[in-house]
């Protein structure tokens, strides 16, 4: 059975103090109200990860994950964070070439492919983020864009690495725009992906890969969402920001 998964991605949002307040509370209402068998993360800022990972120690369901990582394991890279430093104060998973990251930062495929290695070298559970644009949507070449970035960045890694990624489709044309892919659309490039997987790794290892949609989920559409059987879960953006929210979304299951 492939892992349910729920991640908030806090971006780069709440001091330290509101920080540590949302983390609280959201590991309060998991404890109380989550009956599923769901994976819950919370991807923090670097200032909050050591103390947010304390509180996580209080739930046997909820992990904390940093939102980006250097591809150097250390030396003379001023503002960068290293896996070692990520594992170091608790931590368990890393967001890793977010659309902002590849937009703003200019992150590459085979940047991302050394981080990926990284991690898993430090045992953190990379969430590989992927995905296409509006103008890249509309040219019908979404898919093969999307199996681009899962080649040059995953395929080489062995059948027992990829079982430990976790991938997070990003449709960039539905983040922070108030639009949403249709649980169909969603459905659809899920199911284009796993195949993919299927065709390098073969469809026993594929089918142990969880894939989560990273498009302006919410609660009120997570439902149909990850009832479709290729989406295992969710990458969330503006709703983790309320515990309420995050935490209804990780109960649609």
């Amino acid at each position: 059975m492939r892992k349910k998964i729920v991640a908030g991605n806090w971006k780069m949002n709440k001091n330290f103090s509101d920080g540590l307040t949302l983390a609280s509370e959201v590991v309060n209402i998991v404890n109380d109200e989550l009956n599923d068998d769901v994976i819950v993360i919370m991807c923090s800022p670097f200032i909050h990860l050591a103390q947010v990972a304390k509180n996580a120690q209080e739930s046997d369901k909820v992990f904390v994950g940093a939102q980006n990582m250097s591809e150097h394991t250390a030396g003379a890279y001023t503002g960068d964070i290293s896996a070692e430093m990520i594992k170091s104060v608790g931590a368990e998973y890393v967001i890793l070439g977010h659309s902002e990251r590849r937009e703003y930062h200019n992150e590459t495929n085979d940047q991302l492919a050394k981080r990926v290695d990284l991690a898993l070298e430090m045992g953190l559970t990379p969430i590989f983020c992927c995905g296409e644009s509006l103008e890249i949507r509309e040219s019908g070449k979404e898919v093969s864009y999307v199996c681009n970035q899962l080649t040059e960045s995953l395929f080489h890694l062995t059948e027992d690495e990829i079982q430990k990624v976790v991938i997070a489709y990003e449709p960039i044309w539905a983040i922070g725009t108030g639009k949403t892919a249709s649980s169909q659309q969603a459905q659809d490039m899920h199911k284009s992906m796993r195949d993919f997987l299927a065709g390098q790794f073969g469809q026993e290892v594929a089918d142990e890969v969880s894939i989560l949609y990273g498009g302006s989920a919410k609660p009120d559409n997570a439902k149909e969402l990850f009832a479709q059987p290729d989406v295992d879960g969710g990458l969330i953006g503006g709703a983790s920001l309320k515990a309420r929210d995050f935490v209804e979304i990780a109960k649609s299951f």
